[in-house]
This record gives structure tokens, sequence and C-alpha cells, in this order.
């Protein structure tokens, strides 16, 4: 009822002559699978004497559908609708007509008719419906690209939208432009005719260059709504070698000894597996590796070598290896015993593959190359010859001693203004060290001995005035020397009385007396120590036997000189 009432009213207006007025076509854009929300009355208010309003739709065949009617008064639309629409349609408090699940096939003009009491208005409305392309990605990649061979990089796919997406390539973020030749772009489209939705392809075909190591394609999908990419992946790329290259692998100069690595390089990918080593002559073929090892090079071993590809000889690279060496020969070695006064020659030879450098030490400080025309105690030590030249060096040593029968070189007597005591210094040369022996007793010795230089010093308290004797000693034989010394008792002077002359003189033929059998005991020692000597060829203070004429005649002189 409401219906038919509604339609004589709009046929009442139009009857009388209502004027009915259409204004400009609208557009609105929707999204694919939601809610159409198509504005009423130009998304102004409503006229205060609205009566009702009613929507309608053209369809695909040029006539006018009706959807629904809205009278003011009533709170629920009246469907009109008889086709698919009938279960989508509804409208709002505002009289927007509202269409869910949009499809394809909802790109329609839809006119809203405002009825008033007064006037009569149509307010047409265009509809677009986008859809994004359900995903973009790239089929059909290869594994590996050849270099120069057009191959098939991809086919990237922008699936089920509207518009339909159109699809580029980049290279490292720059377009590729198509050439025929190097780079093929083939674009298709295809539509689902269910749907009316697009799907976008876009086959690459290319041809790799060795700069497209590690180069990232991209996919890019461009659309109304967004744009979408996918990438690929950096390819290996497959390309034969065309230079070989020889490496010596070690961290400094060759030395003789050293264990030396070569290395052959080809610039394919991927990298060759076999390779022919060429070694002073000798052909060795390397597989499933790229390295030689030389064991325990030799200085023989020097020259050039060379390697190639097992399976293209042409592809070849040489490379040249110096080998360092040292020898050292140094004469003499070890432990030399000499004599004193006697001669050394030091030689040395060396053998280098280069300037070499010199040096020598004795017993661990720097000296010059020794020269022994006449050896001196001074002499004797350890000496070490040094060879160099870069990281080679090589040394040889020999430990001289020189040996001789102690001699004493000086004895001397020292004593302070009031000093009780007397400091005897009795100084010797010889190697091996000397042993000292004196014939007094002594106190406080000290001893010293260095290159072959002997001394000891001693101190000693006389009563009265003494021949002191030194002597030394080692295996090689002995020497002895003689120094008077004078008594530390100071002697008492007295007033004599006259009547004292008689017992001074009797103290003087004592002392007389004392003298002479003093100096029967010199004679007698003496001849003691000549004895000793022609029987054992040595003097030792303590034995029985009698010294030698020159040790005889060494006491004369100092008793002369008493």
């Amino acid at each position: 009822m409401r219906m038919d009432s509604a339609c004589f009213l709009l046929l009442a207006f139009i009857s009388a002559g209502t004027l009915l007025q259409v204004l400009a076509t609208e557009n609105v854009t929707a999204l694919y699978g939601e809610t159409i929300v198509i504005p009423c009355n130009g998304r102004t208010p409503a006229p205060k004497d609205l009566m009702f309003i009613k929507w309608k739709y053209e369809k695909d065949d040029g006539t006018l559908g009706d959807l629904l009617i809205k009278q003011v008064r009533s709170e629920q639309a009246i469907i009109q609708a008889t086709d698919s629409y009938a279960q989508r349609v509804s409208t709002d408090d505002k009289f927007n007509l509202l269409i869910s699940q949009a499809t394809l096939k909802d790109q329609k003009t839809f006119t809203c008719m405002v009825v008033s009491d007064t006037n009569l208005m149509e307010y047409p409305t265009s509809v677009v419906v986008y859809k994004n392309p359900s995903s973009v990605q790239i089929m059909d990649k290869p594994e590996v690209l050849e270099k120069d061979k057009p191959v098939m990089l991809g086919t990237c796919v922008a699936a089920e939208a509207n518009p339909a997406a159109t699809i580029t390539w980049t290279r490292n973020g720059k377009p590729l432009v198509a050439d025929g030749k190097a780079v093929v772009i083939n674009p298709s489209i295809k539509l689902d005719p269910a749907t009316g939705l697009s799907t976008t392809s876009s086959t690459l075909q290319y041809a790799a260059t060795k700069e497209d190591i590690g180069a990232v394609f991209v996919c890019v999908s461009t659309h109304k709504l967004t744009n979408q990419e996918a990438v690929l992946e950096p390819f290996p790329i497959h390309y034969p070698s065309e230079k070989v290259s020889l490496q010596i692998m070690s961290k400094g100069p060759i030395v003789e000894g050293d264990n030396v690595t070569l290395k052959c390089h080809a610039d394919g990918n991927p990298p060759p597996k076999s390779f022919f080593f060429y070694l002073k002559g000798q052909k060795a073929l390397v597989e499933n590796s790229d390295t030689y090892s030389l064991i325990a090079v030799r200085r023989e071993a020097a020259g050039e070598y060379k390697c190639s590809l097992a399976d293209n000889e042409i592809l070849e690279a040489t490379q040249s290896i110096s080998v360092s060496y040292l020898d050292l020969s140094l004469s003499p070695t070890g432990n030399i015993v000499k004599t004193v006064g006697d001669t050394l020659s030091v030689k040395v030879e060396k053998i280098s593959s280069g300037d070499t450098k010199v040096s020598w030490t004795k017993n661990g400080k720097p000296s010059k190359e020794p020269e022994f025309n006449k050896l001196t105690y001074a002499d004797g030590g350890i000496y070490v010859c040094e060879v160099s030249m870069s990281s080679l060096s090589h040394r040889q040593s020999f430990e001289l001693v020189v040996e001789g029968k102690p001699v004493i070189t000086s004895l001397t007597k020292h004593r302070a203004d009031d000093a009780k005591y007397i400091v005897l210094t009795c100084e010797a040369e010889g190697v091996p060290r000397p042993t000292f022996q004196w014939n007094v007793n002594n106190t406080n010795e000290e001893s010293s001995y260095i290159n072959g230089k002997a001394t000891h010093k001693i101190t000693v308290v006389p009563n009265v005035n003494l021949t002191v004797i030194c002597s030394v000693s080692n295996k090689l034989g002995e020497d002895f020397s003689a120094i008077n010394v004078t008594s530390v008792v100071p002697e008492r002077k007295q007033q004599q009385d006259p009547k004292e002359d008689s017992g001074d003189q009797a103290k003087l033929i004592g002392g007389v007396m004392g003298g002479l059998l003093i100096a029967a005991l010199v004679v007698g020692l003496i001849y003691w120590l000549y004895m000793k000597n022609s029987r054992q060829g040595s003097w030792k203070t303590g034995e029985k036997e009698t010294g030698t004429p020159e040790e005889s005649k060494k006491l004369e002189d100092n008793n002369q000189t008493v």
C-alpha cells in the first residue's frame, strides 16, 4: 500500500508539471569485497519538507532498475530490487545507499531521487571498484646464469587486480630497458571473466656479464592504490676462465729449508678443480685442489715455476722463486788451549745468496775480529762469530784458554803512619789460576783473579825484622819472590847508668852472636830450598827440600839488601 501511494504521489508531481532537476554525476571509489557507501543528496542536508527518497541504478542494457524506497516516517526502507542487489542493498539514517561485498559488476551509475513537497531532485553517482593485486611474486627463476647467454631470469606476476597493475624491472635500483638482445621483456594481462579481475605478468630474459655478480633484480608492481615489489636474490654466474695466475704463498723471503706452497688461481666460475704444475722440468697433475707444496726447499729449487688449467693448457702463468741461503765455517771451533806467547790463526769462510754482515763478540760483548800474533792471558775468553743476511743468521764459536806458568810481577809492602801491622801484596800472572803461599803467619787474606792476573794480600805484625817469601804455583810451574819487613815494635831508648855500660856491651855482644846465628839459619834455609828443588823441581814453604839455585840467588840478593 505504501509503495503504491508513493508512486501515486510521484506521478501526481510529474503530472502537475513539477520541475525534475538532475544534478551532475559524482564519482565514488570503492574497494573490492568491502561495502560501497554512495551519498544520496550530494552530501548536503535533506530538505525539511522531504517526503521520501528512491534509489535506482542503470542496468547493463541501459534500462533503469529500482533498488529501494525510504519514506521519512518509516524506519525501514522498502526493497524493490529483485536481482542480486535484493540481499546486498540498504540505507542509513542519512539516506546513503549501502552495497555490501563490492564486486566489479557494481561499477555502475546509481541515482538517488529526493522527493519533497515542493521539489524533485536526482543525484547520479558513478561507482568505480578498485582492487590491489592479491600477490606479487616471481616464478620460473633459474639456479645460475651463464655469461653472455640469454636466460629466462623470471616471470613476475601481479594477480587479481583492478585496474590491472603495471610491471617494470630494475637492476640495482635502475630500470631495465628492453633492447631485444641482452634484455628482453614480455608483458601480458589476463582477465578473469568470472570476477573481472586482471592478472598482469612480465617475463624477463637476460644475458648476464661478470658485472652482474651480486646484482639485485627487482620486479616492481605499480597500481592505483599501492606499489609492491618482489626481489630476486643475486644469482651465481657461470663463466669460463680467461686468466690464470700463480701465487707463491710465503709470508716473507723464502729461506733454505722452508716449506713453500704454490697456488694456481683461475678467474672462472665455478673455479676449476684441476691444474698442471710445472716444477723444474717436471709436470704434476693436481685434482680437486689448486695448490702444490714444496717441502724443505734447497737452494737448487730456485728458478721459474708454471701452472695451467688441466683442460686448457694454453691458459698458464709463471712465477720465479728465489731461495736465500747462508753457510758459515769458522776455524778453530770448540775449546782451544794455547800457551802464552803462542800464535793462533782464525779463519771465517761464508757462502751466501746475498750480502752479509759479520760481527764478533767476546764474552758476550762486541769486539773486533780477533788476531792472535802473540797470545796473552787477556786473550782468553769465549769468541762468537755471527754472520747475518736479511732474516738468516748463523753463528759459531770457540773458547780460547791461554795457559802459562805463574810469574810474580810485583811484591810490595805498605804500612800506615802509626799502624801496628804491615800489608803485603803479591801480584802474579798465570793460567790456570796460581796458588799463593807465604812463609809467615798472616791474617786478613784477600785475593782476586782477572784475565790471568792474580793478586793476594795479607796482613802481618812482625816483632822482629823478617825476610818474607811469596811463592806461586800451578800445574805448569812455580815462582817466588822475597821482601824485607821491619819490626813494628818500637825500640826503647832510656837514660843508662855508666855502671850499666858493661851490661850494655854484654847485650851488644849477644846481639851480634844472635845475628850470626840468624845468618847461619838463612844459609841453611837456602841449602834446604836448593835440595828440595833439585829433587822435585818445585818449592813450597813448609817442605823439607832445599831450593833451586835461582831461588838461592834471589834469597842472597834479598839478604844483601837487608
